[in-house]
């Protein structure tokens, strides 16, 4: 019995200093958001500036199909979110923080990092790379068009002017600190929809409007068409933020969890539904085909108010940025205190976010290329992570029977889901490739 005590000693050091540590990653800190707060989080990760790409995608895919993989989406998505939220708290006592932390009761320890982990990565950081350009290019209209005359400055100097802000934003500690951001954030992305909707109905459909495909080779049909599925995933993507958004509402045995969340998705949801179908069957139906794979930017006239939206997206881009960084943040504060055990101090914290910002503003700045890499990356990790990732956790923890309802939905939207993984990075590859000719770096 002599040797007990130092154990205990031992054992109760370790969970004070597991403790001390939940206490200071991002993700578990503070557990005491309201289900306002997860309508807007949700908003902010899910409309984002790729909103602005629909009409562009819907004149590759057509009227028809743009219409049904629109509405198919919707519905897939707000199916797999609901799963997402249903699995954050499926085993008793214990909540599934962290989209790899379900990875990994389901498929393995190892395994469910190995699954989830690169591909949360790619697209968290992939979302933050492509909002450093949106950023910069919205700072760049906004200045060509308020002060016309003035000397035209380079991308890469809004894409630096853009990240100065996450300089100082990255730093808030966690998902509830950075609530306010996120609620601006969320306002201006249902304000611009609106602005870009609206000013195209104002501008009335156009004379030589056309909506058959603009490619003149069937070749050049097709890849077109996989891109603007790309986009259409690409626009439906805040599965990889749920499970951490979830992860800040207090929960009890009584009252888990999943229900201020889903009333906060339902919320979130008719707000993207608000957002997503009138821009993009309004954009397309005045433009036709020869829309540009941003609305903003076919909407000239009158110039005030499409400045005003650029400003806006501006502003939603940054909630977004810091919302999609929040996990990232997360996981390499996680490995440098759990496995290399550093110290979790604000330092520590402020050198690893800082480095992460002037990752992301570098690529940002050296590959501009932001249609198309939307529907490469949109392709290759979103389609995954939220449209059957989560079903595939689903088959294998739950186990529906075979051919019940359940077991048909699952199977549907993972067929779906590879469709999308297997075609729209095609279609995005030869965008690249085609942009790329004419591109130079920096200039």
């Amino acid at each position: 019995m002599v040797n007990q005590a130092p154990q205990d000693d031992y054992d109760d050091q370790k969970l004070a200093r597991q403790k001390e540590i939940e206490d200071w990653l991002p993700i578990t800190s503070s557990r005491n958001a309201k289900w306002w707060y997860s309508a807007f989080h949700n908003v902010t990760a899910m409309v984002g500036a790729g909103v602005l790409g629909l009409p562009y995608a819907m004149s590759q895919l057509g009227w028809g199909p743009g219409v049904a993989v629109l509405v198919l989406s919707w519905v897939i998505t707000l199916y797999t979110l609901w799963q997402m939220v249903e699995m954050h708290e499926m085993v008793p006592g214990k909540r599934f923080d962290r989209y790899h932390e379900l990875g990994q009761h389901a498929f393995g320890e190892k395994l469910g990092l190995y699954i989830v982990v690169p591909q949360q990565l790619i697209v968290e950081i992939g979302v933050c790379i492509v909002y450093m350009v949106t950023g910069g290019q919205s700072l760049k209209k906004f200045h060509e068009l308020v002060c016309e005359d003035c000397k035209s400055i380079k991308l890469t100097y809004f894409i630096m002017i853009f990240a100065s802000v996450h300089f100082v934003l990255s730093h808030l500690p966690n998902f509830n600190s950075i609530s306010g951001v996120s609620l601006a954030a969320a306002v201006m992305s249902l304000s611009y929809s609106t602005i870009a909707w609206a000013a195209s109905t104002s501008k009335g459909v156009r004379e030589d409007v056309e909506y058959g495909y603009k490619a003149k080779s069937t070749a050049g049909t097709v890849f077109n068409f996989f891109s603007g599925l790309g986009d259409v995933a690409f626009a439906y993507a805040g599965h990889n933020v749920v499970l951490e958004i979830q992860a800040t509402i207090p929960s009890t045995p009584e009252k888990p969890s999943k229900g201020p969340m889903w009333r906060g998705v339902i919320v979130a949801y008719i707000v993207v539904a608000l957002c997503y179908f009138p821009v993009a069957l309004v954009g397309y139906y005045i433009f036709g085909n020869s829309v540009e794979d941003n609305l903003l930017i076919s909407l000239k006239k009158p110039a005030w108010l499409i400045a005003t939206a650029n400003i806006f997206v501006v502003i939603h881009v940054i909630g977004s940025y810091q919302i999609y960084a929040m996990p990232v943040f997360d996981m390499m504060e996680t490995l440098l205190v759990k496995k290399l055990n550093f110290r979790p101090t604000t330092i520590l914290r402020f050198c690893v976010r800082s480095f992460y910002v002037a990752a992301t503003m570098f690529l940002g700045m050296t590959f501009p290329f932001f249609g198309g890499l939307l529907a490469f990356f949109g392709g290759f990790a979103f389609a995954p992570t939220t449209y059957f990732l989560p079903c595939i956790i689903w088959l294998a923890i739950y186990k529906p029977r075979k051919y019940s309802l359940s077991w048909w939905a699952n199977w549907v939207c993972i067929v779906f889901g590879i469709f999308l993984m297997v075609l729209s990075p095609i279609g995005g590859l030869r965008t690249i490739v085609i942009q790329a000719k004419e591109y130079q770096f920096y200039s």
